[in-house]
């Protein structure tokens, strides 16, 4: 091995993505900006035909990059992956979500590195990029990479540079979030730590092995998902106290060191934070451990859509209503404000949960004009009118978009649920209850 890096910094490399996905479209996008050849892998045809076709379905890829990228050659994509023996770099970028029964399901990364196995060649470099327990690269990936007959460290490189991606975010996207890399052995990290350096604006900072890369990514959404449990019992408690969990906020945040805020919602949606500690907790049972604080955490955040459904019925109750029969329209079923991803949504939840109990639901998002989970497919309703609103005796606001008109909703509801405190500025509240 030894001219990859060169390759690399010349920019002659050819670079492969594995997963067309929320992930793994941008940064081929950025690879292929920064001057490399990229190819694109996905199972999924229709992926792989819109990306050939130059047609975008990411929020954060900017149409005219993608359409120029694919006329000049830059990118394509395939379902073949035997092409991926013309590749310097493949960068794994699949789903990890969780099996029925709440346990890692890594068949994605398996299958993809089964798939590329075959093609792997002397001064290849393989990044996993997919956010999973600690061990992972080196315990499955390493493993079925060598069956190739080549040696990790020795004929190929091999890393994992956990994704940083945070859809909808206006400041920070793939090109300038700063990235982690750890290889398995030192060299395995410097050339990683190259083919980054030469599509991102942003820093790399290399760790000494796979696991402290793999453990830092559990430790990002762990962090946020064990502080946002926490809010979230303060906010259960500070209703039965009569006190404004989200004033309490706010002035928390005053103090300039010590406190980062945290808000309440009807729980935890996205690709990574709901699902993470699960990861860690099934790793962890390995050695023994009981990840008691973290899993505590799960816990609450995973009954917040049952409780607002429960606020609700209370709401309606103080009107001699009860949830069964009752019409809700149901504001928001993405995941977070302003985009189009309602993977593991709270919202759709609450949805479930009210249709559970007898409810008569609607739904209005101008994100995500539909939404199938499970046998459950819905439609929005094509307009926030005064009619739709009236015509609710509860509105529930799951999902905080901007370009809702909620002066609108407090003036023709008759009665409202923010569970987002979405509608802070709207004057009149006296119909509006907040989380």
């Amino acid at each position: 091995m030894g001219n990859l890096k060169d390759k690399l910094l010349a920019r002659k490399a050819t670079l492969g993505v594995i997963g067309l996905g929320y992930v793994g479209l941008p940064l081929a996008v950025e690879k292929a900006k920064a001057g490399f050849r990229v190819i694109g892998f996905d199972v999924q045809k229709e992926k792989v035909d819109m990306v050939n076709a130059g047609h975008n379905y990411i929020g954060d890829v900017v149409n005219e990059d993608l359409k120029t990228l694919v006329e000049n050659g830059r990118l394509s994509a395939t379902s073949d992956f035997a092409e991926a023996a013309s590749c310097d770099c493949v960068c794994i970028c699949v789903p990890t979500p969780l099996d029925a029964h709440q346990q890692p399901d890594i068949s994605y990364v398996r299958s993809s590195t089964e798939s590329i196995a075959p093609y792997v060649h002397k001064d290849m470099l393989v990044v996993l990029e997919s956010t999973t327990y600690p061990g992972t690269t080196e315990e499955l990936v390493k493993p079925i990479l060598e069956t190739s007959g080549l040696k990790c460290g020795k004929d190929f490189y091999l890393a994992f540079s956990p994704e940083r991606v945070d859809p909808g975010n206006l400041i920070y996207k793939t090109k300038n979030t700063p990235k982690v890399v750890g290889g398995c052995t030192p060299e395995c990290t410097e050339v990683a730590a190259a083919m980054y350096e030469t599509v991102l604006e942003a820093p790399v900072y290399k760790v000494s092995s796979p696991a402290i890369a793999e453990m830092e990514k559990i430790l990002e959404n762990t962090y946020r998902n064990v502080n946002i449990g926490l809010i979230n019992e303060l906010a259960i408690l500070c209703d039965r106290m009569g006190i404004d969990i989200w004033e309490v906020v706010d002035a928390a945040k005053s103090k300039p060191y010590g406190f980062q805020a945290f808000y309440p919602g009807p729980g935890l949606g996205g690709h990574c934070i709901p699902l993470d500690p699960y990861y860690l907790s099934w790793k962890a049972r390995e050695y023994g451990f009981h990840t008691s604080m973290i899993e505590a955490s799960m816990m609450v955040n995973d009954r917040m859509p049952e409780y607002c459904v429960d606020r609700a019925g209370r709401i309606l109750n103080a009107v001699q209503k009860s949830v069964n029969g009752s019409k809700f329209l149901v504001l928001g079923v993405a995941y977070k404000q302003d985009i189009d991803d309602y993977r593991e949504s709270p919202a759709i939840s609450v949805i479930q949960e009210l249709l559970k109990r007898g409810a008569q639901v609607e739904y209005y998002d101008p994100w995500v004009p539909k939404f199938r989970k499970g046998a459950l497919t819905m439609e929005s309703i094509p307009a926030l009118t005064p009619e739709a609103v009236k015509n609710a005796d509860l509105v529930m606001v799951t999902a905080a978009h901007t370009n809702v008109d909620y002066e609108l909703v407090q003036r023709h509801a008759r009665l409202v649920f923010d569970t987002k405190n979405a509608m802070k500025n709207v004057a009149c509240r006296d119909n509006i209850e907040v989380l």
